[in-house]
């Protein structure tokens, strides 16, 4: 009876060791492995290896195992051609770190169903053993401008969509990127495992070269950052080069007409703002974004809405039909696009600051540098209230004006760090940001910051450090979600990207990814406003430094 209980585990254990596996399953765990290597393994983090080659070379028997078992031993043949590795000697700490562990997760190495014992054992020892050094693909700092750099990546001047080898390095250097490197992996609304295997089968047998392209694109996307998008050169092939000379606002799954790009051209195609443009050639705006949201970038909703106009009225004809209404009548009717180049947009002069009426200062960031501070607290100090309005990405005047706006030094954010000895693992910056400065003569008055989906990144960190001063208001609608430095990077010739690089968090650690700068009072421009030539959220602020309320 032993005898056979012992035969049968056996038969089982060799069937779980001999089972088929497909491509998708082969190539995630590749690409993993792969990625694993480039930046743990000390003969490899070293550069001394030519990575690209290597992955090249591996492909071919990697599509010829049949089995885990023998899919298993490719990988384990491969480590052990990459030369030994020393056992590192523990080394204390000169510094305790704190770690945020909510992107990392290395238990594949272990865990996964395609992984002999050994493989994985020796995968655990390349991560107990990784190199503490400098690493020769990926470099962070915060000395010099851009903190993350991946480095000496071929460039590929010949790079052909055809070549299957080259289409998965694509996909690989861009997968490992992101899995070992962006900050808020964490808060993505698929899981980054899952992608690889929706996008491999796009990967290896696109259907033509748009697909492909697209299919890179969509990958991006997913990433749910504002700052996360691919650059292909199938876009604009895809969407149509050619624009409409008015820009609109997506309200109630209509796209009302909110300014002009150029007013001639407007004319021409008599749009007017406050239009509501309600189908483009017979397609509700509705159904537009359903199909295509998947290609336009956002970490929350309001992001996406405000990045999609080019995927709703892009097209490659000059002209097209809409239907409209306009005062409150619905009518359908031809309009032009135009090459972005022969819209010759002007942008208008702009007011720095203003005192309006109640003695209320209002600042337009967009146009505000720090070299005017002096002169605007010259002229604001005086007011009962001011209204910055941080619609518009701002110039470096946070700190300037944070020393005027607070009686003292407050802390206002926090960073998060890739840890480069340790990848996919971040650790919270030691160093808090702070503004301010002790200043018995700080600015008394209300202070009010306007926000919405304009608001994005440097503009979001501007407002956090407004928001530390005594008697602020936030007035407006959810912000962009993306704070941090866009880092842009090309993956290969043809291709380039972008993502966070790094978290900012407040200083009790809570997000503003995704979230945003969170208004204390909520207004959102609405259809009938636009229409009418109001600012309702400025309104809506004006009211509130004349009342309190």
């Amino acid at each position: 009876m032993k005898r056979i209980l012992l035969t049968i585990i056996i038969l089982i254990f060799q069937y779980s060791h001999s089972k088929p596996i497909t491509e998708t399953q082969k190539l995630a765990a590749t690409c993993k492995v792969w990625g694993f290597l480039k930046y743990y393994h000390p003969n490899v983090v070293d550069g001394s290896k030519n990575w690209d080659e290597q992955l090249f070379q591996i492909l071919p028997k990697v599509e010829e195992a049949q089995s885990a078992e023998a899919f298993s031993s490719v990988l384990e043949n491969w480590i052990v051609s990459l030369g030994e590795i020393k056992k590192q000697e523990v080394v204390k700490a000169a510094e305790k770190k704190e770690y945020f562990d909510k992107n990392f997760d290395l238990s594949w190495i272990s865990k996964s169903d395609l992984f002999s014992k050994s493989l994985s054992k020796k995968l655990e020892f390349i991560k107990e053993n990784r190199i503490q050094g400098k690493q020769f693909y990926v470099d962070f700092g915060r000395g010099d401008g851009m903190p993350l750099k991946f480095n000496n990546e071929i460039k590929y001047a010949d790079f052909k969509w055809t070549d299957k080898n080259l289409r998965l390095l694509i996909l690989f250097r861009y997968w490992n990127y992101v899995e070992y490197f962006f900050p808020y992996k964490y808060q993505m609304d698929q899981n980054w495992d899952k992608v690889l295997s929706e996008f491999l089968p796009r990967i290896i047998a696109p259907e033509s070269e748009k697909d492909f392209g697209l299919a890179i694109r969509e990958i991006s996307i997913k990433l749910n950052d504002t700052h996360a998008s691919t650059q292909v050169p199938q876009l604009l092939e895809y969407f149509g080069d050619k624009f409409i000379p008015v820009d609109i606002k997506i309200i109630d799954q209509k796209a009302v007409v909110i300014s002009l790009k150029n007013d001639s051209l407007a004319k021409v195609n008599d749009l007017k703002i406050g239009d509501v443009i309600t189908k483009v050639d017979g397609k509700t705006i509705a159904s537009i974004l359903n199909d295509n949201r998947k290609y336009v970038e956002g970490s929350n909703e309001p992001s996406v809405l405000k990045n999609a106009y080019w995927a709703v009225f892009n097209g490659k004809t000059t002209s097209f039909e809409i239907e409209f209404i306009r005062d409150g009548k619905t009518a359908v009717k031809s309009i032009n696009r135009y090459k972005y180049k022969d819209l010759k947009i002007k942008l208008p002069t702009q007011e720095k600051w203003k005192v309006l009426e109640g003695n209320i200062g209002y600042v337009n960031f967009d146009a505000v540098a720090v070299e005017n501070i002096p002169d605007l607290i010259a002229e604001l100090k005086n007011t009962n209230a001011i209204i910055f309005d941080d619609r518009k990405r701002p110039h470096d005047v946070m700190f300037a004006l944070s020393d005027w706006l607070n009686p003292q030094e407050k802390e206002f954010a926090r960073y998060l760090d890739p840890d480069i000895s340790f990848p996919g693992r971040f650790v919270w910056n030691p160093d808090i940001r702070k503004c301010g400065k002790n200043n018995p003569d700080y600015y008394k008055g209300k202070v009010i910051v306007l926000v919405d989906e304009n608001t994005v990144s440097h503009g979001e960190f501007t407002a956090m450090a407004l928001k530390t001063a005594p008697n602020v208001t936030v007035i407006g609608s959810q912000t962009g979600g993306a704070d941090g430095t866009n880092y842009k990077f090309g993956i290969i010739k043809g291709f380039s990207s972008s993502f966070t690089c790094y978290g900012v968090f407040y200083p009790n650690k809570k997000e503003a990814q995704r979230i945003g700068i969170v208004p204390n009072i909520e207004v959102k421009s609405t259809i009938l406003g636009i229409q009418q030539g109001r600012d309702e959220i400025l309104d809506r602020a004006i009211i509130f430094a004349k009342s309190g309320k």
